[in-house]
């Protein structure tokens, strides 16, 4: 039996001009999607929920992205990171893959490069 969470995708941000704008463009390509603007909740939800990739912003007021990456790692180790940020700095961005995330994407977000990002960590799934 198929995972039937296996096309979700999480969407993490605190912003809510890009949590809507990036919940649209992975919902008009097909994707089944979860929008979280705090990521407390968010990690709250996959301790019993699949997901099967998280695009995670960094720098939220709560929690940063990393530190989402991080716990998310021990809640559910299959989920893929796509990381998205406005301030692409090199030390953040090797922490990051390090840690196992699939994409390291600057904003504003470009569409195509989103769906890619998201298509390439279901791919590696």
């Amino acid at each position: 039996m198929a995972n039937p969470s296996a096309d979700l995708i999480c969407v993490v941000d605190d912003d809510p001009s890009v949590l809507k704008a990036v919940v649209r463009a992975l919902s008009l390509a097909g994707w089944r999607v979860k929008e979280f603007s705090n990521p407390q909740d968010f990690l709250s939800y996959v301790k019993n929920h699949d997901a099967a990739v998280a695009v995670i912003d960094v720098w939220m007021p709560i929690m940063n992205g990393l530190e989402v990456q991080s716990r998310l790692r021990n809640l559910s180790p299959s989920t893929r990171v796509i990381i998205v940020t406005a301030k692409d700095d090199l030390d953040t961005r090797c922490i990051a893959m390090g840690a196992g995330a699939s994409a390291f994407l600057r904003k504003p977000l470009d569409g195509e490069e989103l769906l890619n990002a998201v298509e390439s960590a279901c791919a590696s799934a």
